[in-house]
């Protein structure tokens, strides 16, 4: 009698689609911090900042381009399946429209400790909603896509490209902003807090839950 394990298609997507909407909350919640939002946020929230698109549409957009730049990279390598990265980027960006819906009933802080732990929050849901959408293993957001295509033409480690990646969407980001607003506005304390405590955050998750959200994606048959 031997027991094969087979992947639980239904929970992957119930997980692949609930770790987006988490993300996207906890994106929210860091943006009505005002003390900056995640790096992986930092372009579309500077767009919405600068060219007053509205964020989730800019969400959309950035996905779009970084489709563009895997293509432009990979060129004849480039998988026609990794289209379905704009799908994904939509509804992504849908997402992102209706939780900074849900945010702005919120009121505004206005006292720091209570903004500090608006970006503590944000920081858990980030790293939770990550936690249940990578393993899932369906199509990986447009940004993971272009770091592993940058890591993939280049050769070096993808770890290390996500290190540069994450660090240069901040770093347009500020400068886009210092120029067009003379402020930081998207980058703050929050987006340099959120870069070091996420991965670290979903490390502790993990460890402590893992192996239990691995159990429910897969069932067992029996075979003989």
């Amino acid at each position: 009698m031997n027991i094969l394990k087979e992947h639980n298609m239904k929970v992957r997507l119930i997980m692949y689609f609930s770790g987006f909407f988490i993300m996207t909350m906890g994106i929210s919640i860091s943006v009505k911090s005002d003390l900056g939002v995640s790096p992986v946020s930092s372009i579309p929230y500077t767009m919405t900042c600068v060219w007053g698109i509205e964020m989730g549409k800019a969400t959309i957009l950035f996905h779009i381009g970084l489709v563009l730049l895997q293509v432009l990279l990979l060129r004849r390598a480039f998988q026609v399946k990794n289209l379905l990265q704009i799908l994904v980027g939509i509804v992504f960006g849908y997402f992102t429209t209706f939780c900074n819906y849900c945010v702005s009933f919120l009121p505004d802080p206005e006292n720091i400790l209570l903004r500090l732990l608006m970006i503590a929050l944000s920081i858990i849901l980030i790293a939770l909603g990550i936690f249940f959408y990578m393993p899932a293993d369906i199509m990986p957001l447009a940004g993971e896509g272009a770091m592993k295509a940058v890591s993939d033409v280049t050769h070096i480690a993808f770890p290390k490209v996500k290190v540069g990646f994450d660090t240069s969407m901040v770093a347009l980001s500020l400068i886009t902003c210092l120029i067009s607003l003379r402020s930081l506005g998207s980058v703050g304390i929050g987006t340099v807090v959120a870069a070091v405590l996420v991965g670290t955050t979903l490390g502790i998750i993990t460890r402590f839950f893992g192996s239990r959200r691995d159990r429910l994606l897969y069932v067992e048959t029996v075979c003989d």
